[in-house]
């Protein structure tokens, strides 16, 4: 199993790894993920999905819509526009806040977040030779070691070598932003003071461009949610608590996109709000809950538990209106980063729409006779995020008799293919005939791949290779005794069974 806990040095500028590069490489030869708009040197932070890739990402939408509304009693779902009415997002505070500092450099004229840019002061034999500045990453303390290394040894100085606390670009003054250098450069002065950049993108709905046509492509699909709040609750059966989940494309229009599909400009996101009481014991009740339910749901999709860790916002760190947030976090290549995050949002966002439209976000509570706006527990989480969590989890390069074997092992039940068809042979008419009615039966059920091209060894090594955990081969013994080798994509076992035995197996291990 590839192992990347110790993977990533900082040296390249999206902290990219062999791990990293393999992974990526593997996507675009296997059709998974391209490059959007590949043919005129692509759109950087847009990705198109191919064939495996549209697959494999259904699967995780189709899992969590399952697991989270059609299986739950007390969710409902959602499909929301992506454009909205403008004062939405006044009323949310995206217009006024929704931003990320921004610096630039003047010689190469790269952009880059400032809070995803690190600098400190470097010490040398007890005397300062300057400042150095990396890019957030894996290990940004190691990479920001090596940088001042080699300043030091460009200085020509010896002894004792510190790097004093780095601290983001956005918190540097304008004394010091003049002495730290571009991190693509190494100039010093080359970098603009930090300035707030809007990350929504902006449009105009109908005909007339102006002010009151403004509209914006939406940030998140949690606004849509609460807007809503009302319909859903003037048209269904639920009480509190109860949740509204929604799956949609979202847009940012980030600064520095980076790390493949992980922060992108489109992207898709699986949200659900889930409204509770206002009091303080339902609200921690809740969240304790929902960290909980989403951790192993993470998972029951194939994600190893080892990858996957807690992180308990610091209660400074908060959103002004937050109560409390909790981050999963994955362990990428490039470093520990958050999957999903669990927030408990208070009363927020309803009371936020309330205030702007005139319109009453308030439940009548039938327990308690009283009214209230609900307070919301939010766990949000990327569907491109979480598909390469899910490609990264399942990576593994293995040695087998001296060769080595690439394998993704996916969760049967997220795998692109669930089944590929092998007839042991392709010039034998009965063999063949056998194997085509194996495919037509099994297709109508989990989607299937028919392959009689090559020896049967390359054919196991292609399905290894992008997933699909189980070949079934229609041999000679097939037509004698109506059975066939069925062969297990991690272990590589193979054992004998019927149609009805194998039909009875994948629906199992595929639902």
């Amino acid at each position: 199993m590839v192992n990347f806990s110790n993977v990533g040095d900082g040296a390249s500028r999206d902290c990219e790894d062999d791990a990293m590069s393999s992974i990526i490489s593997l996507a675009k030869r296997r059709g998974f993920i391209f490059r959007s708009s590949d043919i005129y040197g692509g759109v950087n932070g847009f990705f198109d999905y191919g064939p495996l890739g549209v697959e494999l990402k259904r699967n995780i939408k189709d899992a969590w819509w399952a697991d989270v509304v059609r299986r739950r009693d007390d969710v409902v779902g959602l499909d929301c526009s992506i454009i909205s009415h403008q004062k939405i997002w006044e009323a949310s505070g995206h217009v006024a806040g929704f931003s990320d500092p921004m610096v630039d450099c003047r010689e190469s004229k790269m952009r880059f977040r400032a809070d995803q840019l690190f600098f400190a002061d470097v010490i040398s034999g007890g005397e300062s030779i300057g400042y150095i500045c990396v890019q957030e990453c894996g290990d940004t303390e190691q990479s920001a070691q090596i940088v001042a290394e080699k300043l030091q040894k460009n200085s020509g100085r010896s002894g004792k070598l510190e790097v004093l606390g780095l601290r983001p670009v956005s918190e540097a003054s304008a004394e010091e932003i003049a002495r730290i250098p571009s991190p693509i450069t190494g100039s010093i002065g080359t970098l603009t003071q930090p300035r707030a950049f809007n990350l929504m993108f902006q449009t105009h709905v109908g005909a007339v461009v102006d002010d009151t046509t403004v509209a914006y492509l939406r940030p998140e699909t949690a606004q849509g949610t609460f807007t809503n709040f009302s319909n859903v609750i003037a048209t269904t059966r639920v009480r509190i608590p109860f949740g509204i989940a929604q799956i949609g494309k979202s847009f940012r229009n980030e600064i520095t996109p980076r790390n493949f599909v992980f922060r992108s400009r489109e992207f898709e996101q699986m949200e659900l709000e889930f409204f509770i009481d206002d009091s303080e014991e339902s609200w921690r009740k809740w969240h304790e809950y929902w960290v909980t339910e989403r951790l192993n749901w993470h998972q029951s999709i194939g994600i190893r538990r080892e990858l996957l860790s807690i992180d308990v916002h610091e209660k400074e760190k908060l959103a002004h209106y937050s109560k409390a947030c909790t981050d999963i976090t994955f362990k990428y290549p490039f470093g520990a980063q958050e999957l999903e995050g669990i927030a408990a949002r208070g009363n927020f966002d309803l009371t936020q729409h309330q205030n702007h439209s005139g319109k009453s976000m308030e439940y009548f509570d039938e327990n308690t006779k009283r009214k209230y706006v609900p307070h919301v527990i939010e766990p949000a989480t990327g569907v491109d995020r979480t598909l390469l969590a899910v490609i990264c989890s399942a990576y593994d390069e293995e040695d087998v008799g001296g060769d080595v074997r690439t394998v993704l092992r996916f969760s049967p039940r997220i795998a692109p293919i669930k089944a590929a068809i092998f007839p042991l042979v392709k010039n034998n008419g009965e063999i063949v005939a056998v194997a085509n009615e194996v495919y037509k039966t099994i297709k109508q059920r989990w989607n299937t791949y028919y392959d009689a091209s090559g020896a049967i060894g390359r054919r196991y090594r292609r399905m290894d290779e992008i997933g699909t955990p189980y070949c079934i081969t229609i041999d000679f013994d097939t037509l004698s005794n109506g059975t066939f080798t069925l062969r297990d994509r991690d272990s590589m076992d193979q054992e004998r069974v019927s149609l009805d035995e194998l039909l009875a197996f994948l629906d199992k291990k595929c639902f």
